[in-house]
């Protein structure tokens, strides 16, 4: 598989593992482990997945060196000071059994309870400073954040030392958030695609299937290859080891202009959500 190169000379791969709604336990490790046997080498969780321990299970039982496994997970919105963010690290390293991470992010930009005066921006000060310091002690190879809209960045960008590495925003056909694009793309901040097969509507709609046909591809498939064509770093998740391994074959799809904005532009009911307005 290929690699992104971050923009401070880290490489990634460019395709990773998702894992929102595995459950832990043996849905979580089933599917971590069928997809590293695969040729998966990029994971991805998170704290609120509750999931972070299978997902570390299933890293030491796959038999791969470390070296050539990208493990990425993610601070969740109650940590909101230097500390907390430092102990809510420490508690998902435990939890994966890792000795170091390759990429912490800031999962959401706004927490409900710091919408008021601006007090998110303090808290992501803060937390951002924290992961800098563990980046600076060589615990994290890469440190980005999560569902961040450009004013997020902006603000987050006046106290920064290091400028993010990644954002991991929700991106599919249908679902194109053109000014966080254009935000990170000017910043040399890596986008990363979650949810990249939309919230199933792609897999009934006609047009797609079309496109599917046309390139003797599945639908998931050609979702995948529209997100790298992109310049996107997709994360799609299964627990079913057939679709896990299908999903990989998708390298060799080359899409045309017509087809590449017909799927940028398609109507979908799910959008992206709003980080501003979510409730938690």
């Amino acid at each position: 598989m290929k690699d992104y190169l971050l923009n401070n000379g880290v490489k990634i791969p460019v395709l990773g593992f998702g894992t929102w709604k595995a459950q832990d336990g043996e849905e979580a490790y089933q599917a971590v482990l069928a997809a590293l046997k695969a040729g998966y080498r990029h994971i991805d969780t998170a704290a609120v997945y509750k999931n972070e321990e299978s997902v570390g299970r299933a890293i030491k039982d796959s038999g791969l060196e470390r070296e050539d496994l990208f493990i990425t997970t993610k601070l969740w919105n109650g940590n909101h000071t230097y500390e907390e963010a430092q102990a809510a690290f420490a508690r998902s390293m435990e939890r994966l059994g890792l000795d170091y991470l390759d990429l912490y992010l800031i999962h959401w930009p706004n927490p409900k309870p710091l919408r008021e005066d601006g007090a998110w921006k303090k808290r992501n000060a803060e937390v951002w400073r924290a992961m800098e310091d563990l980046y600076e002690a060589g615990k994290i190879r890469a440190i980005g954040v999560s569902n961040f809209l450009p004013h997020h960045l902006e603000a987050l960008l006046e106290t920064a030392r290091i400028t993010p590495a990644v954002n991991q925003i929700r991106l599919a056909p249908g679902v194109y958030q053109a000014e966080a694009v254009d935000f990170c793309r000017e910043h040399a901040i890596l986008l990363e695609a979650w949810g990249p097969f939309g919230q199933g509507e792609l897999f009934q709609n006609l047009a797609v299937q079309a496109v599917a046909d046309k390139y003797g591809k599945t639908i998931a498939q050609v979702a995948l290859a529209w997100s790298l064509q992109e310049g996107f770093l997709p994360l799609p998740k299964s627990v079913t080891p057939s679709r896990i391994t299908s999903n990989l074959d998708c390298f060799d799809i080359e899409l045309d202009a017509a087809d590449m904005e017909l799927l940028k532009s398609l109507p979908v009911e799910a959008g992206a959500p709003d980080p501003d307005n979510k409730d938690f």
